[in-house]
């Protein structure tokens, strides 16, 4: 159904359910919240999507709550399940630490345990019924409303943009400006590598030819992982998603009153079932690959290289 209560098309149907909820400026100077998609565009850059930043904000203090919980509670003698299960996450998360981290910082573990548990739950928004949250809201007089903050490609560069900040404060910190400078600048080209002996010329070369193009080459493959790391997340889920919506509409064929629509909603309906376990590994994969990747990149800013 749309806002209005007219029956959508199924392209109207699948751009509803893909349409975030934003706050911005109107063509008319005045700043609200968008009623259509034509609107939301419109709104340009400097808008909001206020659904992704109400159910990430609400996800992570769901999150850091039962944390806190789980640690003020905490049991050695008579443990409860939920508290079996944070522990496991935590070494779990301590595990992939120390095997993808060679270098001492107490932030990494605590860092990559809330990474795997935020995205992962983001993620888990995708396995609710697509129609149960929007149409409640669209009862309550929402337009539009979108759950799973990691198919908003604003949240998963947003969260890629965070650990890019620490990747460059840590290559800054560890390896010192100059460092860091040296290492986009001086690899992977050197004249002496190309088989150039003479020390002048080899100056040359480096200063005028082989340290710029490096400095282009590996300042493009530093800027290349916040944005791989963001759109590898974004990428997936938004996929997941859209087949959701496929799926539920063909499963909305089942009322049609129909042979074929009957026949059409029960093979949406067993879809929906096989897609969503299915999906289960999918949320947990991207939850760890976006850790796994995070510790990795991190790993690289404590690395010294010989200049």
């Amino acid at each position: 159904m749309a806002a209005n209560g007219e029956a959508l098309t199924s392209g109207g149907y699948i751009k509803h359910h893909l349409t975030n909820l934003t706050f911005g400026q109107h063509s008319d100077g005045s700043w609200g919240i968008a009623h259509s998609a034509k609107e939301a565009a419109e709104m340009g850059f400097w808008s909001f999507h206020v659904d992704s930043m109400f159910w990430s904000i609400g996800l992570a203090f769901i999150m850091f709550f039962v944390f806190r919980k789980i640690a003020k509670g905490f049991s050695i003698e008579n443990p409860s399940k939920i508290q079996l299960f944070v522990e496991t996450l935590f070494e779990f998360a301590d595990t992939s630490a120390k095997e993808g981290f060679q270098f001492k910082n107490l932030w990494i573990a605590p860092l990559a345990l809330t990474i795997f548990c935020w995205v992962f739950l983001m993620n888990l928004m995708d396995l609710i019924p697509v129609d149960w949250i929007p149409e409640l809201f669209i009862f309550l007089g929402v337009d539009y409303m979108k759950i799973v903050p990691s198919t908003d490609i604003n949240i998963a560069l947003g969260l890629a943009l965070a650990i890019f900040i620490m990747i460059v404060y840590y290559s800054l910190k560890e390896k010192s400006p100059i460092g860091f400078f040296k290492e986009l600048a001086m690899h992977p080209f050197s004249a002496k590598e190309f088989g150039v002996s003479n020390t002048g010329v080899q100056l040359v070369i480096n200063l005028f030819i082989l340290y710029p193009l490096n400095l282009v080459l590996e300042t493009v493959s530093l800027l290349a992982k916040p944005v791989s790391l963001g759109l590898r997340l974004f990428g997936n889920m938004y996929a997941g998603e859209l087949i959701f919506i496929l799926i539920a509409l063909m499963f909305s064929q089942l009322f049609t009153m129909t042979a074929s629509g009957f026949m059409m909603g029960v093979a949406g309906g067993a879809l929906q079932l096989v897609w969503a376990i299915f999906h289960i590994l999918v949320i947990t994969l991207q939850a760890y690959i976006f850790m796994m990747l995070t510790i990795v990149y991190l790993n690289q800013a404590h690395e010294h290289g010989d200049h």
